[in-house]
């Protein structure tokens, strides 16, 4: 089943087609049944599903952590499959960025050193890198929480850390796994804000999967994994399109600078 294929012309960040996967063994289970996806630059879209659907088995193939059984996850034109460990490695720390749900914070970094980590493994130099990781922290709101530890912070701003670092190398493609799931309500309504304004200002496309409707709904399109596959559950209008061309002017911009 075909998940949000659509004529655009901007460009596309991602292809998921026909992808399935099972696990063998003593409880053999199909988990994902021909799921295609197809977002492009400034896409913004949640996936849900009950527990134990296939959800994080998915973003693990998009991301390529994980191999279908059958099918193709496309990342700006390179077929994930056929890539080797290290050159997937290379794909990811370049061209993707993740959120988690337990942070992943480095506890021995300060604030702005683990914003960096992505344009220190990918040899930015140590100008440009001060200058983003400045950028990032002012656009989620810890400007002056650079030379702070992370012990020093509370959850939401930990996650609004992680945003950054998501976002700092200028990936393609966010990876959100249930972001909010450690926060109070409050938080999760501002990092959640945070996180769809920093996709699409940077000119991403993002996934953000969760249980939440709340969540959900900060989305651009909303769809919903099955054992029958993947459906949408919603769309959006006309702010969705100005909002995406946005995220794109904005890429461009920064491409540029």
């Amino acid at each position: 089943m075909r998940g949000g294929s659509r004529a655009s012309n901007l460009a596309r960040v991602l292809s998921v087609r026909n992808l399935s996967k099972s696990f063998t063994g003593p409880r053999a289970k199909i988990v994902l049944r021909e799921i295609s996806l197809d977002l492009v630059a400034g896409d913004y879209v949640a996936v849900m599903g009950e527990s134990g659907i296939g959800k994080s088995t998915l973003l693990n193939l998009v991301a390529g952590l994980d191999r279908p059984d059958s099918g193709q996850v496309i990342l700006d034109g390179v077929e994930l499959s056929a890539l080797g460990d290290d050159e997937a490695t290379r794909l990811r720390r370049r061209h993707m960025g993740f959120v988690f749900q337990a942070f992943h914070i480095l506890p021995y970094l300060t604030v702005a050193q683990n914003v960096a980590l992505p344009l220190v493994l990918n040899g930015v130099g140590d100008q440009a890198t001060h200058e983003r990781v400045a950028s990032l922290l002012e656009a989620v709101k810890l400007g002056d929480r650079g030379a702070s530890l992370p012990r020093e912070l509370s959850g939401g701003e930990m996650q609004r850390v992680a945003i950054a670092r998501a976002l700092v190398h200028r990936p393609r493609l966010v990876l959100a796994d249930e972001p909010t799931g450690n926060l109070d309500p409050d938080s999760a309504s501002e990092v959640l804000a945070l996180l769809r304004k920093c996709v699409k200002g940077e000119g991403a496309a993002g996934i953000l999967v969760t249980h939440s409707l709340a969540a959900a709904k900060t989305a651009d399109r909303t769809y919903v994994l099955s054992q029958a596959g993947l459906s949408v559950q919603a769309r959006s209008g006309a702010r969705h399109q100005a909002e995406r061309r946005g995220g794109v002017k904005d890429r461009r911009r920064s491409s540029r600078g």
